[in-house]
């Protein structure tokens, strides 16, 4: 699959794409939890689209990682497209 083929609320996506930047990690509570959440930007031969990063997956990459993910999850905030690993998906570093 590829990144200009996802679609709004799709889930059970598989993609292979090279991360370009990676936003500061934010800092939140929820259910008294704490957690942390970062914006990247990936890429693949089609085109970028943003993804959300959540609390371990932020340390697991680096910007030129080459990444996979497995059973992602497409959401849509304010009008614009993001991927994430969420809560059932896998992220992880493909080595070439």
């Amino acid at each position: 699959m590829l990144l200009n083929e996802i679609a709004p609320r799709q889930g059970k996506i598989e993609i292979e794409a090279t991360i370009v930047s990676i936003d500061k990690p934010k800092e939140f509570e929820k259910f008294g939890k704490k957690g942390k959440v970062a914006n990247a930007m990936i890429k693949d031969s089609s085109g970028e689209m943003k993804m959300t990063l959540w609390n371990e997956e932020i340390d697991k990459v680096k910007v030129g990682d080459k990444i996979k993910i497995t059973n992602g999850y497409c959401n849509e905030f304010q009008g614009e497209k993001q991927l994430t690993a969420g809560r059932f998906g896998k992220l992880e570093v493909v080595k070439d």
